[in-house]
Order: C-alpha cells, then sequence, then structure tokens
C-alpha cells in the first residue's frame, strides 16, 4: 500500500520557475467543512477534472474543493520526462484513438489560451534496440494499420540504415517514426489551469493539505444536512463531501487499499543535460526501447528545450529512465525525495552513444547535469488507466482516475473529463451505466479503462506489477490475450 507523498521532494527542472501565485496557495485561511465535490490531487487530472467541473453547465452551484498533499502540481505532472505522445501502436486502435484525442485537446487548450509552455509539436521516434524488438513493434505497426488504416497512417516504420542515420539515432535495429507528438513544459500547463480556475472560476485550491484518509459519513449524523457522504480526514482538522474525484494515480492504494495491486507506485529518474557546445536542436522526441540491454518494460526518453525564446534557454536533453544503471529497486517506491544515482550517471554516458548529438563532443564521456529527481507514477497491473465509479460498501461518490503506467499526458486530460461526466450523470439522476457506454461509443473513453467488478476479478488472475517487471516484454504480450485489450478491446462493439 502506498504512503502519503513526502514532505520533501527531489527538486525538479520543472518547478525551477514556479507560479508565485499557487506556491503555499490557500484560497480560503481555514478549510471548509463541507462542500459537494473534493478533487484529491491537482496534476494534469486532477486540473482537468476541475476544468471540465467548471466548463458544465451541470456543475453550475457545486462547490469545489482541490486538495493537494504538498504545492500545487508537485507529484508526477510536475516531475515527468515532458512528452505528450501518443503510443499509437502499443496497444489497440481504440487506444490510440483516445490518446490522439487528448494529444489534441491539450493542443488546442493551449493554443487558444496562449498558454507559455514550451509547446513543441514534433515527430516521435522511438527505436528498439534489438533484432526481435524491432520485429515485434514493426508487427504492432502493421496490425494497427491493417486494422485502422486512418490512424496507421500516422506511424512509419524504418528500417533502413541509412534513414534511422538521418534521425540522428546511433545503430538501433529498427525505428517507429509517429507524426503526431510532442514536448512541453507539464508544470506551466498545469500552473496556468490552476491560476485561471481560483481566479475565474471559483476554484478553492487547498495546497499541503494531505488526505489521511476516507470514511463514509453517518447518514443520520447531524453533520449531514446536505447529503453528504463522506468525511476526508486531514491534519487541518475532517471535510464533509457529497463527491470524491481521487486524482492521486501512484498514491491511490493509500486512500483505496483495495487498490493496492491494481495501481502500484513505482519511482523513475529524470535528467536535465545540457548538451554539447555548438550542438544543434533535436528534431523529435525520442523513446529508446531495449537500448543497452535493457528491460523493454523500461525505456529511455527524451525531449529537447529551446536554445532561445524562452527563459532559461540553454537547450536542455530533458533525459529519463536510467534503468539500466539503477542500484535500487524501482517497483512499490513512492518515495520521490530520493535519487538513483546510478540511473543519473548511465543517463548522463547513454545520449553520447544513442544519439548523433552534434557539435564539440571530442573528449567528452558524459553531459552535465544541472538537476536529478525522481517522480512516482502508478502502475497498472493490466497496463490500462482505471477510470469510473469505485466499487465497495461505503464508496458510492468516489470516483477515480488514475493508473498510468507512467504515460499520463496523452490519458489524462480526457480521463479527468470521462469522470466528471459520470459523476454529473449521477448528481442529475442518471444511470451510470448509460454514461459509460455512450462514452465508450463516442471513442471519449477506451472500454478497458472502466473500473468494473469484472475488471478487478480478471485481474486478480494476473502476475503481479513487480513479477511482470522481473518478465519484461514477454510479461505484457500475454495481456493480449484477455478480452479488452489490444486489437479485441472493444470488439463488442
Amino acid at each position: 500500500m502506498a504512503s502519503l507523498p513526502t514532505e520533501k521532494s527531489s527538486a525538479s527542472f520543472w518547478h525551477s520557475e514556479p507560479s508565485e501565485f499557487l506556491l503555499g496557495h490557500r484560497t480560503t485561511a481555514a478549510l471548509p467543512k463541507e462542500v459537494d465535490v473534493v478533487i484529491v490531487g491537482s496534476g494534469i487530472t486532477g486540473a482537468s477534472a476541475a476544468r471540465f467541473l467548471a466548463e458544465d453547465e451541470g456543475a453550475k452551484g457545486l462547490s469545489i474543493v482541490m486538495l493537494e498533499a504538498r504545492e500545487a502540481c508537485w507529484g508526477a505532472t510536475g516531475r515527468n520526462g515532458g512528452h505528450c505522445q501518443p503510443l499509437l501502436f502499443e496497444r489497440g486502435p481504440n487506444v490510440a484513438a483516445f490518446e490522439l484525442r487528448n494529444y489534441h485537446a491539450i493542443k488546442s487548450y493551449i493554443s487558444d489560451n496562449d498558454i507559455p509552455c514550451e509547446w513543441r509539436a514534433l515527430p516521435g521516434c522511438r527505436s528498439f534496440w534489438t533484432k526481435a524488438l524491432a520485429k515485434a513493434a514493426a508487427k504492432d505497426v502493421r496490425e494497427l494499420q491493417n486494422a485502422d488504416p486512418e490512424i496507421g497512417k500516422e506511424v512509419k516504420v524504418i528500417e533502413n540504415e541509412d534513414e534511422i542515420r538521418k534521425l540522428r539515432v546511433n545503430g538501433a535495429p529498427g525505428v517507429m517514426l509517429t507524426a503526431v507528438a510532442a514536448s512541453l513544459w507539464p508544470y506551466k500547463l498545469v500552473a496556468f489551469m490552476l491560476e485561471k480556475l481560483v481566479k475565474e472560476h471559483g476554484l478553492n485550491l487547498q495546497t499541503k493539505t494531505p488526505v489521511t484518509k476516507i470514511e463514509p459519513l453517518n447518514p443520520n449524523s447531524n453533520d449531514n444536512a446536505k447529503d453528504l457522504r463522506h468525511t476526508l480526514h486531514t491534519p487541518r482538522g475532517p471535510l464533509h463531501a457529497r463527491h470524491i474525484i481521487l486524482a492521486t494515480n501512484g498514491y491511490t492504494s493509500h486512500l483505496l487499499p483495495s487498490f493496492t495491486t491494481l495501481i502500484v507506485p513505482e519511482r523513475g529518474v529524470m535528467t536535465s543535460l545540457l548538451p554539447p557546445a555548438n550542438s544543434t536542436r533535436l528534431a523529435a522526441s525520442h523513446g529508446f526501447v531495449g537500448a543497452n540491454g535493457a528491460n523493454p518494460i523500461h525505456d529511455d526518453y527524451l525531449v529537447q528545450r529551446p536554445f532561445s525564446g524562452v527563459p532559461n534557454p540553454r537547450g536542455h536533453l530533458m533525459f529519463g529512465g536510467g534503468n539500466v544503471g539503477k542500484t535500487m529497486k524501482v517497483v512499490d517506491e513512492d518515495d520521490d525525495s530520493v535519487v538513483d544515482w546510478g540511473s543519473v550517471g548511465y543517463l548522463k554516458k547513454a545520449l553520447l552513444g544513442l544519439l548523433d548529438l552534434g557539435g564539440e563532443i571530442e573528449g567528452v564521456d558524459e553531459l552535465e547535469c544541472t538537476h536529478a529527481w525522481s517522480g512516482i507514477w502508478g502502475t497498472s497491473i493490466d497496463q490500462h488507466p482505471w477510470v469510473g465509479a469505485v466499487p465497495g460498501e461505503g464508496m458510492e461518490g468516489v470516483w477515480l482516475a488514475g493508473g498510468y503506467s507512467g504515460h499520463g499526458m496523452p490519458n489524462g486530460t480526457l480521463c479527468g473529463k470521462a469522470v466528471v461526466d459520470m459523476m454529473l450523470a449521477q448528481e442529475a439522476g442518471l444511470p451510470v451505466d448509460a454514461v459509460q457506454e455512450q462514452l465508450v461509443k463516442s471513442g471519449n473513453l477506451p472500454r478497458s479503462y472502466l473500473i468494473t467488478k469484472e475488471r478487478i476479478e480478471r485481474c486478480k488472475k494476473l502476475d503481479s506489477v513487480e513479477v511482470q517487471d522481473v518478465k519484461g516484454l514477454e510479461g505484457l504480450r500475454h495481456l493480449t490475450a484477455l478480452p479488452d485489450l489490444k486489437h479485441q478491446e472493444d470488439a463488442k462493439l
């Protein structure tokens, strides 16, 4: 079971330019005693849920409080790799289409609001570093192209050595190039959203307010004049709520012990590295699968910041992963105050061999590191997020969107919207099941993301996240035989 987020954390580069408005922010000095909706977590999912509540007429008049254990956006979204890349061929076409929708939703929101978050649309280059991996990835791409030719157009298999070199990749047997990807400063996006919600839409944001426990509220209690259902306990006192939206990702099982094996925290490592002198900016984002003997589950990943036109324009290489060099346990770890310096050491050296960085590299055996930090993500046991109503006695009105398995940016926005749609349907007296079916049929949520009792029972038969991690890619591929996963996931529609 996960712990609460640590009070102190390693210093993320993305927090080097924090929002002064959000630091230590508490919209009201005292914690409200009762509220219609509490959102726990202030990353991309929590902020998106608050945004869609603010934009929906069905939520008009509802009081909304957001609780964050630390500073705003100080968890996974503020500590990730800076990617927004739909992974189109690793799952089924319906998941690919959903991730594309997330990508375009984020892109449109940034454009409409002119958010200075270094959004850069660019190709996504995933290189596969053994012949077997390259062959398997190419097969997945061909299956996608057959199943959904329109989405399949967005991915290109590159196996020619000269074409691979043009992408500045050194020696990988195969590359899958996705046309739709982006890099961004994720904290700045979410900080903008939260500031706007607080200033213009009445969101009550309470930072440094961890939720220690959730309990059902006695329906006959004197505190229950507003048909409240739950008490959220915090060090600042209790808060009674009708609905709770958990956007807690890797820390979910702290508040939902029943999800201990379903969403497991994992600790990742990120660095910001200075590029060689006189090098030029990379034209694509990169993922390196199985490089230098790595477990294929744990790829290394890279985007590059600008050399001009932004604050601190040094072309930082934002490089994460580094499991080849790890000296610490990764799975079932939720402390982001510690950094695995073995992984950092690997990351400082590896890019010089993986890519043609250009510039002055003679005599350079490692890149200068300005920041190195940890982040905690939530790995789902079946590699799909969990979105919907939490089942169980006393759980009515508790909603969850999380478990992105390190892939939250192209999922969290519309997962946040989906759970809001379900919650508001219940408020309006509509059956949640019908809303879920409509979300699936309209492409606004993959069926494989829905929280159901049947899915939970099915997941009890799977290898644990820890065992899957040991097995590597083989441990993931057996999931494709399950109903509702891979290319079969929505076959019944």
